[in-house]
């Protein structure tokens, strides 16, 4: 079964529009998804309707949510990242997370289709499309 944490954006995007494909991560058998508190602040504070809203608290209902990794700790050799995503990536790595999921090519861009520390860091449609 993989372990598969959601970036904010990917829940900001799954509750943004009722018809996105992201919410196939939703449908899939032998997954379970993954995210922290962290990560559900960031996406509320981003919906601003009260139906998306809504949308993020029922897509909830199927997602373990857990307290976030402090920032504090030394990121992996070889990882840079912006204070605001450390906790991101730290709190994947700690559950042990097969998968995480992010949107942002930005900051994790650099990082996508690597393993890092038994996580692999992947667009949501790459991992859609493995899973296929």
């Amino acid at each position: 079964m993989d372990t598969v944490f959601l970036d904010a954006n990917v829940l900001f995007s799954a509750a943004y529009r009722g018809d996105s494909g992201i919410r196939r991560l939703w449908e899939l058998s032998g997954v379970e998804l993954v995210t922290s508190v962290y990560a559900v602040e960031e996406a509320r504070r981003n919906l601003v309707g009260t139906k998306q809203l809504a949308d993020l608290d029922e897509l909830l209902r199927k997602v373990r949510i857990v307290a976030a990794t402090p920032d504090d700790r030394p990121l992996p050799d070889s990882v840079e990242l912006p204070t605001k995503d450390r906790p991101i990536l730290l709190t994947s790595i700690d559950l042990k997370a097969s998968h995480l999921l992010t949107g942002d090519f930005k900051h994790f861009g650099n990082y996508y289709g690597q393993t890092i520390e038994g996580l692999q860091i992947l667009t949501p449609a790459a991992y859609l499309k493995v899973r296929r």
